[in-house]
């Protein structure tokens, strides 16, 4: 008998000796308490990785800007400066280029696509490649923040552990989130708004069901992060508060400039990505190249290099002119945008940070000036720009509130703060509807609905769901033809094609029919009455695209055509392939839900789950279940039928090529095999050398039950 017929899905704890085995084989790993458990292992991890990625920066820096580097370069003259973000990403890179790409940017839209297409699966090694090649780009002056990485890398980690337990998507995406909280919990120490930005940003959706696991994540980073770098705010900030009510129109303009700020910062970051990436060069060096201009930045304003959060500091303590921080705002908006538009690597996060305090304390200055008798000093409104242009540019209120609450221990300033985030935020959205962090998705097709329809349809693509080779008709077919090919097809339209193969555009029934109307249409060609302002998609585009193209227009057909050549058609779209496709993919769902239903059930009663192909001859075939007389050691948890899962029960007749899924132990599956090979019954109790007990009796009436 070949042993690939049994086979259980997993089988690695088979390996463990003795007490570990049972150990294991006890422990459903798809528990709330092991996901609690998982939830802080990853957050003390994420918490770990925290510091030591903060102090390898600061190492790094230390080497570029003080003692290293400086007296080596000497020589140079002031030109020195250029040249060591130049060095940095040299060595950043090829790091990114040829190990990591998802390590390119500021890394949240990364851990988005993730969760939107994969299930939430991270390859591992994105957190060493993110965390190594950030150090080198930020400690040696990169424009970039220090949470984009971390909140990467902890999302890696929670990724890694639920693929390693090999958990379900759900909580795949949970302990996803659980690594972006605990990184903003351990990077501005600041668990709250850690929390709110994994459920605002990375999951979309504030429900209790993820609340519990996330706060506990978040809570064990910030304990290890309050260990070994302190439990003081990010920034030592001065008392404010408003000082009268008169003030507040002066927010709501803040509030306006915040938005465009944020709108601009978005819109140059990815102009110049977009440059970048169709540049004909190598994607190690493109780095090196963003480089030279963050250098030339540096040499008027050297504040602009690194995360930035010392020139912050100085912001909120009103300690800078006004003409610095409003050349601040320009200069560290060139110097990010090439940083990660170039290719390297980093966090937005800071950097918005820090030009929406040089914007409001510019700001600020002048009105303080003119108005000083009812109006804050200049860190006050520092504080509320650096949340207003955070939230325009993520599109996400709620943490901006709470970072610049955690980071400055200050609630006095809570009015002007909603006042000014709240139309910063609107305003951002009417501009431009994706965030900073959605925009590269949509960039990518990548779909951001969270719906169910959508979500079961996420993971295909229009390839695996097109009609290959459709019929099709030619431009110089008369209208004759064409009314014949749908008569014969019972298609309702077709793509239209010219004799050298380019498509043409769509005809349909519709268009015939006009094109006829009382006695018209002598001597005309389909090529006459086809619609060439078509819509058309690519093989790898995400079915929600397609969908809303669809939906959206009211088309019946899309023509899939090559990116390479939009004229080259490939396929067709129908409205039979989407249904086609959903039911398949609400079948695969249910199986898969099914399968961890038992997998689970598996672990509890110390059996394994089978699954046994039925070939024509055998003795099950033709035979309804409940007249095989299966012992209480036998439980069938359903039956595979193509592209269906069949749930069992007394009347269900077996086929040929049928897959029965049966709970039991390895020695009673051997003999279920035989008996429905053979037709002989199963002992009553079976034993192998193990006097392992079986399912009990009354798991005979709850399998004739399903």
């Amino acid at each position: 008998m070949s042993s690939s017929v049994l086979k259980p899905p997993s089988v690695k704890h088979k390996t463990l000796p003795g007490k570990l085995q049972h150990i294991w084989t006890s422990i459903d790993v798809q528990s709330t308490a092991v996901l609690m458990t998982l939830a802080i292992i990853v957050g003390l991890g994420t918490g770990l990785a925290a510091v030591l990625f903060i102090k390898a920066i600061g190492l790094v820096t230390h080497f570029s800007f003080e003692q290293g580097l400086p007296q080596f370069l000497a020589p140079l003259g002031p030109i020195w400066i250029v040249l060591i973000p130049i060095l940095g990403a040299l060595i950043s890179g090829p790091m990114i280029a040829y190990w990591a790409t998802e390590a390119k940017g500021h890394g949240v839209p990364e851990v988005l696509t993730a969760v939107v297409m994969r299930g939430g699966h991270i390859r591992p090694r994105v957190a060493l490649v993110k965390s190594i090649a950030s150090t080198f780009c930020i400690g040696s002056g990169g424009s970039a923040g220090r949470e984009g990485p971390i909140v990467q890398v902890g999302s890696a980690l929670g990724s890694t552990a639920a693929q390693v337990l090999k958990l379900s998507t759900e909580r795949t995406i949970t302990l996803v989130a659980c690594g972006a909280a605990a990184g903003i919990a351990a990077t501005f120490n600041a668990p709250i708004a850690g929390v709110v930005f994994a459920m605002e940003v990375i999951l979309g959706e504030f429900t209790i069901h993820y609340f519990g696991t996330v706060v506990v994540s978040a809570v064990a980073a910030s304990i290890v992060s309050r260990q070994f770098l302190g439990a003081n705010p990010a920034f030592v900030v001065p008392s404010y508060s408003l000082v009268s009510a008169g003030e507040l129109p002066f927010y709501v303009v803040l509030g306006v400039l915040s938005a465009l700020l944020g709108w601009a910062f978005v819109g140059i970051l990815y102009y110049l990505e977009d440059r970048f990436d169709s540049w004909h060069i190598p994607d190690a060096v493109k780095p090196a190249v963003g480089a030279i201009f963050v250098g030339l930045t540096a040499l008027l304003y050297p504040q602009a290099l690194g995360t930035g959060l010392v020139s912050i500091g100085q912001a909120l303590q009103g300690a800078l002119p006004w003409t610095l921080l409003l050349a601040l705002v320009f200069a560290k908006l060139i110097a990010t945008s090439f940083t990660l538009g170039s290719g390297n690597s980093g966090g937005i996060f800071s950097p918005s940070l820090f030009m929406g305090a040089m914007l409001g304390g510019a700001f600020g200055y002048w009105v303080h000036a003119l108005f000083p008798g009812f109006t804050g000093g200049v860190g006050a409104y520092a504080l509320v720009g650096m949340a207003a242009v955070f939230a325009a540019a993520a599109h996400a209120p709620l943490t901006a509130f709470l970072i610049v609450f955690e980071m400055s221990g200050d609630y006095r300033l809570i009015l002007p703060l909603m006042i000014t985030v709240g139309l910063s935020t609107l305003i951002s959205q009417r501009l431009r509807r994706y965030s900073i962090y959605t925009l590269k998705l949509v960039k990518r097709n990548v779909p951001l609905e969270r719906d169910r329809d959508v979500d079961i349809m996420r993971g295909l693509r229009v390839g695996e769901v097109m009609t290959h080779d459709p019929d099709v008709v030619y431009g110089d077919a008369s209208l004759r033809d064409l009314a014949d090919a749908l008569i014969q097809t019972r298609h309702h339209g077709f793509p239209v094609l010219d004799r050298d193969g380019r498509l043409l555009g769509i005809v349909t029934y519709d268009d015939l029919k006009l094109a006829t109307a009382g006695g018209s249409g002598k001597g005309l060609t389909v090529a006459d009455i086809t619609r060439r302002d078509v819509v058309t998609v690519y093989p790898q585009d995400p079915m929600s695209k397609a969908l809303l193209m669809m939906s959206g227009r009211e088309l019946g057909r899309l023509p899939v055509v090559d990116p390479e050549n939009p004229t080259r058609l490939v396929g067709l779209l129908r409205r039979e392939d989407i249904v086609r496709a959903y039911r398949h993919a609400v079948l695969r769902k249910l199986e898969l839900q099914h399968e961890k239903e038992t997998l689970s059930l598996g672990h509890l009663t110390h059996t394994e789950v089978f699954q046994i192909p039925l070939a024509p001859g055998m003795a099950a075939v033709g035979q309804r279940i409940r007249d095989l007389h299966l012992p209480p050691q036998v439980l069938i948890v359903s039956v595979r039928r193509g592209a269906e899962v069949l749930m069992p029960h007394g009347e269900t007749l077996l086929q040929p090529g049928d897959t029965v899924v049966a709970l039991t132990q390895q020695h009673v599956a051997t003999e279920l095999r035989r008996m429905l090979v053979s037709g002989n019954q199963i002992p009553a109790n079976p034993v192998d050398g193990n006097s392992a007990s079986g399912l009990p009796v009354a798991d005979v009436k709850e399998r004739d039950r399903v």
